[in-house]
């Protein structure tokens, strides 16, 4: 969607299209998963868990980072992952908060 088009739009609806946009990949919605029943954990895991390249991993990470649902912590010469909490629990609520609102009658 253009940064014109998207001005038609509240913030809030903009907001939650690209956290759908984000997830709409089933492999950062696997890393989610391997991620939130971790502690933390670095890309190597992840890869070894998931199977795919380091590389294609990485940007699965940089996008989920992007909406900020990750945070990362460097440890020495690895960087781990863990859900940002904050983040997700505000996004539970819009979504929340969406679904309420778009129910059928």
């Amino acid at each position: 969607m253009g940064v014109t088009k998207s001005q038609m739009f509240s913030e809030q609806q903009n907001e939650l299209a690209q956290f759908f946009k984000v997830l709409g990949h089933p492999a950062r919605i696997a890393i989610l998963q391997y991620i939130s029943a971790q502690q933390s954990c670095i890309c190597n895991d992840i890869v070894a868990e998931i199977g795919l390249a380091q590389a294609t991993i990485s940007q699965h990470l940089k996008e989920l980072k992007s909406i900020g649902i990750l945070q990362g912590e460097v440890e020495g010469k690895r960087l781990c992952y863990c859900i940002n909490e904050a983040r997700w629990n505000a996004l539970q609520t819009q979504l929340n908060r969406f679904f309420n609102t778009t129910k059928p009658n």
